[in-house]
């Protein structure tokens, strides 16, 4: 589960996904990999800014998908 402060955004089976840089607060849109398990967790420079952020990625057994990230 997201710990406290990660930004968190829920939505169900899209094959894109959001979530809000904690260094800039820009939203930056990803790619969601249903393939790549149900847990995952990946680190992808912000677009706009360039600092490392960890993506956390769960997918439910129903689909539905729960993105954040944290500043690495």
């Amino acid at each position: 589960m997201p710990q406290s402060g990660a930004h968190d955004r829920i939505a169900s089976m899209n094959e894109e996904e959001s979530y809000t840089c904690d260094a800039c607060g820009e939203e930056i849109i990803i790619p969601i990999d249903f393939s790549a398990g149900a847990d995952q967790e990946y680190v992808e420079d912000c677009l706009v800014c360039c600092r490392p952020n960890i993506i956390h990625v769960e997918i439910a057994e129903n689909g539905q998908t729960s993105v954040w990230a944290k500043t690495e």
